[in-house]
């Protein structure tokens, strides 16, 4: 039996219980309540959300007209109708006109059930039509502003990049515990911080180069249980529910961790005296239906992770903006805003999707759903940091910023590389050309002016098929190609703003496994 709730304008308790009854006998469990003055009309349209509205015409000293005016001010959507004794066509015209779905003559109430069965039914179609609009509408929102950031973010990590080398530089030049020292170490933090804030934009973007692999989301949890547990704090209580037979998806894992730890931490904030933290995984399937109403997402299925709480809640203004990069309800000192946004991000690159159920005074629940797979999950390997060695290779460095160029010419030049350098990828392929036996490495930027890293890569390989590449990319409308690349090991990647310690690291690797590979081939 269907729940109504039905309010009843009408001065006759008679004719509202015959009302009643005759949705009742249509199989209506009824809500239901009955006013006939102004006041007490609106004091019920504060009370609840009214399914339907049934009004007599005319009321000792309140008129029809009068109270659709009044729910029409309140609630543009909610059906109305009219059941009046004697209601002329010319004043049933002027109804329909300020809003009322239809109107029933009290003697012929047959018509009242297959009326409200067929306003409930429409009204829930204009409903859905409204959310699919609404989401549309913002999703182009966040999809112009994750543009202006992406750009924001790509000029940033160039100059980011620049002062996080030269602070580097600066660290090893001077004495250790020296007032210089100090100062080049918080020049060095303090720009990774600022990295750190590119990489949340970049990922709210979806601009972000994935590095996926086939993972058990469970494994993703528990990793981060230990963290999480000393940054919640001990008066919020924290479980798990996991999902014993979870299928795999294929993801980056370090994105999704982030987007676990920025719903976590969410959840902390949203209880500030303590309460309940629930992650829970399991298999699920997203048909049609849910999929035309949720914009980007596919059918098929998927991998759930939930992060519910039970904190204050959120209202329906906070709700519309809640993934919008930089907005926050909290005080400025607390976060950045971007938390949820960079969740947002990920889970769109990954073709996954969020939803949220929130309500004020009682918590939020935020659902991330991933494709899954049927491939088998890959164990996840610790990467244990190399100590920075050099060599005396000649390395072929495309950079279109002077100040990365110089610092990045500045590190290897004094690992004992000799370095060459191309301002775009024109130059660098003319370079290569002039002397195709003398480079053992590429180190390319993704994005530069005239000729991009990938275009150079192409007419360069066409020279030299093998030899090894390493792209560096602050933000790139190239980012699928990449992760392609990179996943299928043709092209290593170094995402900016990056420290430079990690690209003489990536380079000598790559250079030692070349080598490796060379004298095993001659062996």
């Amino acid at each position: 039996m269907a729940e109504l709730h039905v309010l009843i304008i009408e001065d006759s308790e008679l004719d509202s219980a015959l009302l009643l009854r005759t949705l009742r006998q249509g199989g209506y469990d009824l809500v239901d309540k009955r006013v006939d003055t102004p006041n007490d009309l609106q004091n019920a349209l504060r009370e609840r959300q009214w399914d339907c509205i049934i009004s007599d015409f005319s009321l000792p000293g309140f008129s029809g007209i009068s109270a659709l005016k009044m729910v029409r001010e309140k609630d543009s959507n909610v059906p109305f109708i009219f059941v009046s004794g004697t209601i002329g066509e010319d004043v049933a015209v002027e109804a329909m006109r300020t809003g009322a779905q239809d109107y029933v003559l009290k003697d012929n109430l047959a018509r009242l059930l297959p009326t409200v069965d067929r306003e409930l039914m429409d009204a829930e179609t204009r409903r859905r039509h409204r959310n699919s609009e609404q989401k549309l509408r913002q999703l182009e929102k966040f999809e112009a502003i994750g543009k202006l950031a992406g750009g924001i973010a790509h000029d940033f990590n160039n100059v980011i990049g620049a002062i996080m080398g030269w602070a580097e530089l600066g660290e090893e030049e001077v004495a250790e515990g020296s007032r210089a020292h100090k100062f080049f170490v918080q020049i060095r933090e303090q720009s990774e911080r600022a990295g750190r804030l590119t990489r949340q934009l970049l990922a709210y973007a979806r601009r972000q180069v994935l590095t996926p692999r086939n993972i058990n989301l469970n494994d993703i949890v528990g990793e981060a249980m230990a963290l999480l547990q000393r940054v919640i704090g001990e008066q919020i209580e924290v479980k798990t529910l996991l999902a014993s037979d979870l299928h795999t998806t294929k993801v980056d894992p370090a994105q999704v961790e982030q987007v676990l730890l920025n719903l976590c931490l969410n959840a902390r904030d949203a209880m500030p005296n303590g309460g309940r933290l629930v992650i829970e995984t399991c298999n699920t399937d997203l048909d049609e239906a849910y999929c035309l109403g949720n914009g980007s997402v596919s059918p098929g299925r998927y991998v759930r992770l939930s992060v519910s709480d039970s904190g204050v809640g959120m209202d329906a203004a906070t709700m519309e903006r809640m993934f919008e990069p930089f907005f926050t309800t909290k005080d400025k000192s607390k976060g950045t805003g971007l938390g949820l946004a960079t969740a947002f991000g990920i889970a769109k690159q990954h073709l996954g999707h969020i939803d949220v159920y929130s309500e004020v005074g009682k918590g939020s629940i935020f659902r991330v759903y991933l494709p899954a797979t049927e491939d088998s999950a890959e164990t996840r390997v610790a990467i244990q940091e190399a100590p920075v060695r050099g060599g005396t290779e000649t390395i072929l460095l495309a950079e279109d910023h002077e100040g990365l160029r110089q610092m990045s010419h500045e590190v290897l030049t004094g690992l004992g590389y000799s370095i060459v350098l191309a301002r775009d990828g024109r130059e660098a392929v003319e370079k290569f050309e002039a002397n195709p036996q003398k480079f053992s490495l590429l180190v390319l930027d993704v994005v530069m002016p005239r000729l991009g890293g990938l275009d150079a890569l192409e007419r360069i390989r066409g020279i030299n098929p093998t030899i090894p590449v390493i792209f560096t990319s602050g933000y790139s409308e190239e980012s699928q190609m990449l992760s392609s690349l990179v996943s299928r090991g043709v092209a290593q990647l170094l995402q900016k703003p990056y420290p430079p310690k990690d690209l003489a690291r990536k380079i000598r690797d790559i250079l030692d496994t070349c080598g490796a590979k060379q004298g095993s081939a001659l062996n």
